[in-house]
């Protein structure tokens, strides 16, 4: 018996989750979303793992990114979709800090989606231009509260997590740096090489090929464990704040309502795209991070658990969006 005919056989005796079924394997592509630019991390990630996660599914992935928003476009759209595993969405660690500003949304960041998968972690890394004096973070951390002025440090952007990892390091180093935020990663860093701010908390693949030119020095990262492409530069735990972790994420989520059984074939589908050895080294080396695979509950638990932690920094901050 081939192939159509088992599935025919299957829908004959299985009901609604055989329809399901016949529906994936009918429906020849399906839409991978995501809410940021093109060429971004996000982007690149999106990209990386279509084809992969298309052939293990048997079916074309298609990304399509919306940007805007702060991934709020995109994210609404994939909860709108059909729940059938035609429409899929690619999330990274904003979702979570733009449901914590609860803010500008028209859909439920957690009960409104499937989670399928992680599929990365990483962190950010905090930048000051190679003159700087301070040669090392708690060098850094001294004179920025030392400063009659105080301290500047820019984000890719109000809301984003460079925004609130900036503002973590605040609250644990009891500093007040001024945040100023930037149109993304690239003219965060940009402003630190003309002198108009001392530090930004940036993404690591923008960071690194200045490092490399000599413009910058790299003075932490900020997640729990030293990046495999910088082990020569310490967390910023490691480095004067024990405790401190400000790293994100990426993953994928199917709107509510998707079958289990669906949301059971693309978390197959998502495990078996990154464990690729080749797609692993490249998404590695993209995000300057670890690929991490996952169940669906593992996803949803950690959707939570940054909401929490994110909601209660800005809580205890008083953070608020201009």
């Amino acid at each position: 018996m081939n192939r159509r005919d088992l599935l025919a056989a299957a829908i004959a005796v299985g009901g609604p989750w055989a329809r399901h079924a016949q529906a994936q394997e009918t429906a020849r592509t399906v839409t991978l979303l995501h809410g940021f630019a093109p060429g971004g991390p996000a982007d690149g990630v999106a990209r990386l793992v279509a084809g992969p996660l298309g052939a293990a599914l048997h079916q074309t992935v298609v990304v399509d990114p919306r940007p805007g928003a702060g991934g709020n476009i995109a994210a609404a759209a994939l909860s709108r979709a059909h729940p059938d595993g035609s429409v899929i969405g690619l999330v990274t660690g904003g979702h979570a800090v733009t449901a914590a500003f609860g803010r500008n949304q028209n859909y439920e960041p957690i009960d409104d989606f499937e989670p399928v998968s992680q599929l990365v972690r990483y962190a950010f890394v905090l930048v000051v231009r190679a003159d700087n004096p301070a040669q090392d973070l708690t060098t850094a951390l001294r004179a920025a509260g030392a400063s009659r002025n105080g301290w500047q440090f820019g984000s890719a952007g109000n809301g984003t997590t460079q925004h609130l990892a900036g503002e973590l390091l605040n609250s644990m180093a009891g500093l007040q740096m001024v945040h100023v935020p930037y149109r993304g990663d690239a003219a965060s860093i940009t402003a630190v090489l003309t002198g108009e701010i001392p530090l930004a908390i940036t993404a690591a693949n923008v960071a690194i090929p200045m490092r490399q030119g000599g413009q910058v020095r790299l003075l932490a990262t900020t997640g729990q464990r030293r990046s495999v492409g910088l082990p020569d530069v310490p967390t910023v735990s490691e480095a004067a704040l024990p405790g401190y972790d400000a790293a994100t994420w990426a993953g994928l989520l199917a709107p509510r309502g998707t079958p289990q059984a669906v949301v059971a074939r693309l978390n197959a589908a998502a495990i078996a795209a990154v464990q690729d050895g080749d797609v692993r080294a490249r998404l590695a080396d993209l995000v300057d991070g670890e690929v991490v695979g996952g169940t669906p509950e593992a996803m949803r638990e950690l959707m939570a658990r940054e909401i929490a932690r994110w909601r209660a920094l800005i809580r205890d901050r008083r953070i608020v969006l201009e």
